[in-house]
């Protein structure tokens, strides 16, 4: 920054803004003084290597960071935009922080509240001990503030996403007639859960062609952080808020329609199917959640798309989405340490580099290798259900997601790993783990059709090793398991066995285990 830079932004505010925060709404941008205020945006090692993100996650987020900059700039905002490269830099958001003080002789720090429970932590630490004032703005780009959520989960012995679904539906009026849900139900999911037709093939997907910006930080990616998982030549995410509205123009017009039928169906080499590729953007600030929301609404009011469809679209975003960032700031960070199942497993290689005969497995490895994504269904139902049942440990599980996938940040991705996909939450954000064999993928995809592992032998070596394994993982949580009420019935079957079998099956699960690579820790 000049000195005469410097003049004029003395006794002005630094203004953060973070890489998920890139939104004109944010609330750290309000009332903003351009003679005064400098906005600080910095690329930090830190940041980019707490875990090793995906290539694609941190092109992404640098590329998204340079395009708003260059934005805010254009309307005339002094930006002081710290490279990752750049001579100087702290490696630290502290520390650039500390340093833009230091340089520009502004007098108070705006900030909007951070999403991550350990950048939150040291920027507390930083206010605590700053020699000027520090305000910490709500983030008010979510549909339910952690306020609001922290109300509606008072004293509930549980937490559904249902519950907390329709009150949002009623907030918002979204898909509402007059106080009752439109078509007379809250929740069309019986209808989306249709399994690949054979033969059928979702629609072609246009990507963004990246742009200049785009390029660029896509190559200091690849010279700064070679050795991070993930490739960059497929990279097609939005990294501008123009490029978001059309992906989501998109979807809403070619893809929304059949999107309730097909959400939850997996086919190989096909990562998007019928999916939104719209989480970055949300997650990144690039789109609003409430605007998208009525987006597919007025699809569906205009008779454009069905309302299992929307209501389907709207659940996951309205709902799940907001239930879900609820939860993470309602339980951290005791939420992040627990473990109700006991895991002590390794993450086994190929999670990492593919190499399995699981077809199902291999194909969502290698695509989300490519892409760095893959649909909730692969996620939950595959890499997730996987693990739990190898019993991996959720701190491994953990980073593994956070790592592979460009639309994780912990609270999306965390809730979601320990609730859903493990259990290890102990049932805070679902009622049940979401343990299954190898015929729910079965029905759910094409992926055992070229498999060499045979979906329907239930133990030996050729057979499912979700068939393997799903039967010991039930007998060895049963103390923990046995008792609720919406696994009793497989218990009774498990019951039905007669001793001898179930520890036959235990050992077969633990021969599985090992065989796969889920060693102990």
């Amino acid at each position: 920054m000049t000195s005469l830079a410097k003049d004029a932004a003395s006794g002005g505010a630094v203004r953060l803004v973070l890489g998920d925060q890139l939104s004109d709404s944010l609330t750290a941008l309000e009332g903003i003084d351009v003679a005064r205020d400098v906005v600080l945006m910095a690329e930090v090692r830190d940041e980019a290597t707490y875990v090793r993100h995906h290539k694609q996650k941190i092109a992404l987020i640098f590329a998204a960071m340079r395009n708003f900059a260059a934005r805010l700039s254009a309307k005339g905002v002094t930006v002081r935009y710290v490279r990752i490269d750049a001579p100087g830099n702290t490696r630290a958001i502290v520390g650039e922080i500390g340093r833009a003080l230091a340089q520009t002789g502004c007098a108070r720090v705006i900030m909007t509240a951070c999403g991550e429970w350990r950048l939150a932590e040291a920027l507390k630490a930083f206010a605590a001990a700053s020699p000027v004032p520090v305000e910490v703005r709500e983030d008010r780009r979510f549909i339910c503030s952690a306020g609001r959520f922290r109300t509606w989960a008072g004293d509930r012995r549980q937490l559904r996403m249902e519950y907390f679904y329709r009150e949002m539906r009623r907030e918002t009026g979204l898909l509402m007639s007059g106080t009752e849900p439109e078509g007379g139900r809250w929740n069309f999911d019986a209808e989306n859960r249709k399994g690949l037709p054979k033969g059928l093939r979702p629609p072609a997907r246009p990507r963004i062609t990246p742009n200049a910006t785009t390029r660029e930080a896509m190559a200091d990616v690849e010279r700064l952080f070679p050795d991070h998982f993930g490739d960059l030549e497929t990279f097609g995410w939005p990294t501008t808020a123009a490029e978001a509205e059309q992906v989501l123009d998109d979807f809403i017009t070619d893809i929304l329609p059949d999107f309730g039928e097909w959400q939850d169906a997996m086919a190989s080499g096909q990562p998007w199917m019928w999916h939104g590729l719209i989480s970055t953007s949300l997650n990144i600030g690039l789109l609003d959640p409430l605007e998208t929301c009525r987006r597919a609404e007025a699809a569906y009011r205009a008779g454009l798309a069905p309302l299992n469809a929307v209501e389907g679209f709207i659940r996951q975003i309205l709902g799940w989405r907001e239930f879900v960032r609820g939860v993470y700031w309602l339980k951290m960070p005791e939420y992040g340490l627990r473990n109700a199942l006991g895991a002590d497993r390794q993450l086994p290689w190929f999670f990492w580099s593919g190499q399995t005969d699981m077809a199902c497995v291999a194909d969502t490895v290698e695509t989300t290798r490519a892409t760095a994504y893959a649909h909730h269904i692969q996620r939950l139902m595959v890499t997730g259900n996987l693990a739990m049942l190898l019993g991996v440990h959720p701190d491994a599980l953990d980073d593994w997601y956070m790592t592979v996938y460009a639309d994780a940040f912990e609270w999306v991705e965390m809730p979601n790993t320990r609730g859903m996909a493990t259990f290890a939450d102990g049932g805070i954000v679902g009622s049940k783990p979401y343990a299954a064999s190898g015929a729910y993928i079965s029905r759910m995809s094409d992926y055992c059709g070229g498999c060499r592992y045979d979906v329907k032998a239930k133990s030996g070596d050729n057979a499912c090793p979700f068939n393997r394994l799903y039967w010991g993982f039930l007998e060895r949580n049963r103390a923990i398991l046995g008792g609720n009420a919406r696994l009793a019935m497989p218990y009774r079957t498990l019951d039905g066995f007669g001793e001898d079998r179930r520890r036959a099956l235990l050992a077969e699960a633990d021969a599985a285990r090992t065989a796969l690579g889920a060693v102990a820790r």
